[in-house]
C-alpha cells in the first residue's frame, strides 16, 4: 500500500459529488483515480470537478481488471446496488466504504460483514452525519454533563420537496431501498443509537403523502433505549414549516437547535472541506441551552464530514479503527425491519 490511497468512487449523484469527492479531494492521503457513472451529465460534472480522475461507465468498471491498482472503493450508488458492488470490491481485496443504507436487510449486511472478515478486508459504513455540527454539540454537552440526566431526545430532518426529482427514487419501492426510512431515517437512528445505546422497544409510523410516492415520505420513529432515554425521530419530505432540528430534554437543562448542519449547502455553494468557514455555524443559528427564560446560546461545534476520511486513512495506513463500525449500521437496519414489519401487519387488508 502506498501512502496515497488509490480510490474509486462509484456514483456521482448527490452522495458522490457532495459528500464523498470533496472530502477525498481535501486530504493528501487519498488520490481519486476513478469515478464511475453512466449518466452523461454526471460524467461531465465529474470531469469538471475531478479532472485527474478517469471517468468510466458502469460497463467499463465491470470489465475484467477494473479493480486493479485500486486500494479503496467507495459505493455511492442507489441502495439496491450497494451490497453487490461492495461484495465485488471485497472479493478483489479492496477496502470498501458503503453509503447508507449499508444494505437492504440486516441479513445482507451480516453476510457482507462476514465476507470482509473472511477476506481480511477493511469495511466501513458512511454515516457522515455523526460529524454534523449540531450532533457534535450534543455529544459535547452530554460529555460535560450540561443537561443532567437526559430523558428525551427529539431529532428531525424535514424538508419541503413536494416533487420527487430523482428518477430512481420515483421508481423505488421499499424492496429497492426507496423511501425516507432507508434514507434520512438511517442517519437519525444511527445518531440515537450512538448517543444513548441499544434499544429495547421500537415503534414507527410510515406514510406516503406525495401522490407519486411508492413507499414512505413521512416517518415517525420512537425508540426506548436500554439506558432509559426515549428518542422521538421524524423524517419528512413535504413539510411546509420545519420543526426544530434537535430538542434534548434533561434533568438540569434542555438544548434546542432549530436549524440543521450547513455542510451540504456549503459544498453545493462551492465552500469545500478545508476552506475557511467550512462547517462553521453562524452565531444567529446557535442552539439554546437552559430553561425557558434562562437560556444561553451555545456555539455549534464545527461540522466536518472529512473527519470520516481522516479516520479511514488512519485505519488503512496505520491499522487504526474504522471510522464507523458497519455492525452499527446493521443494528440500525434491524430497527428499520421491525418498523416495516409492524407497518405491514397494521396495514394488511386495507
Amino acid at each position: 500500500m502506498t501512502q496515497s490511497i488509490r480510490t474509486a468512487l462509484l456514483g456521482f449523484g448527490l452522495a458522490g459529488s457532495v459528500f464523498h469527492a470533496p472530502s477525498l479531494a481535501s486530504l493528501e492521503a487519498f488520490s481519486l483515480d476513478v469515478i464511475v457513472t453512466s449518466d452523461p451529465h454526471r460524467q461531465a460534472a465529474a470531469r469538471r470537478a475531478c479532472p485527474q480522475a478517469a471517468v468510466l461507465t458502469r460497463q467499463e468498471w465491470a470489465a475484467a481488471g477494473s479493480h486493479n491498482n485500486i486500494d479503496l472503493v467507495v459505493v455511492g450508488t442507489p441502495p439496491a446496488t450497494h451490497v453487490p458492488l461492495a461484495t465485488a470490491a471485497v472479493e478483489h481485496g479492496c477496502s470498501v466504504v458503503v453509503d447508507k443504507p449499508f444494505a437492504l436487510s440486516s441479513s445482507e449486511g451480516d453476510a457482507l460483514l462476514a465476507l470482509a472478515k473472511e477476506r481480511g478486508t477493511l469495511l466501513s459504513s458512511y454515516q457522515n452525519r455523526r460529524w454534523d455540527g449540531e450532533f457534535r454539540t450534543v455529544q459535547k454537552l452530554l460529555a460535560d454533563g450540561a443537561l443532567g440526566q437526559v430523558h428525551r431526545f427529539e431529532s428531525r430532518l424535514e424538508r419541503h420537496q413536494p416533487l420527487i426529482t430523482k428518477e430512481w427514487k420515483a421508481q423505488a419501492t421499499a424492496a429497492d431501498g426507496g423511501g425516507l426510512l432507508f434514507d434520512l431515517g438511517t442517519h437519525l437512528i444511527d445518531q440515537a443509537l450512538l448517543l444513548f445505546g441499544p434499544v429495547v422497544r421500537v415503534y414507527g409510523e410510515l406514510n406516503a403523502r406525495r401522490p407519486m410516492e411508492l413507499t414512505d415520505d413521512d416517518v415517525f420513529i420512537a425508540l426506548e433505549h436500554g439506558s432509559g432515554v426515549i428518542s422521538h425521530l421524524w423524517v419528512n419530505a413535504n413539510v411546509a414549516q420545519n420543526g426544530p432540528r434537535l430538542r434534548v430534554l434533561g434533568s438540569k437543562a434542555a438544548y434546542v437547535k432549530r436549524s440543521a448542519d450547513i455542510q451540504e449547502a456549503q459544498i453545493q455553494a462551492g465552500i469545500h472541506p478545508g476552506m475557511p468557514g467550512y462547517g462553521v455555524d453562524p452565531e444567529e443559528a446557535w442552539g439554546l441551552l437552559g430553561s425557558d427564560g434562562a437560556t444561553v446560546a451555545v456555539p455549534t461545534e464545527r461540522g466536518d464530514f472529512s473527519c470520516f476520511y481522516e479516520l479511514l486513512a488512519a485505519a488503512i495506513l496505520d491499522g487504526g479503527p474504522v471510522p464507523v463500525d458497519p455492525a452499527d449500521s446493521v443494528a440500525g437496519l434491524r430497527i428499520i425491519e421491525q418498523i416495516r414489519a409492524a407497518h405491514v401487519e397494521r396495514t394488511a387488508g386495507t
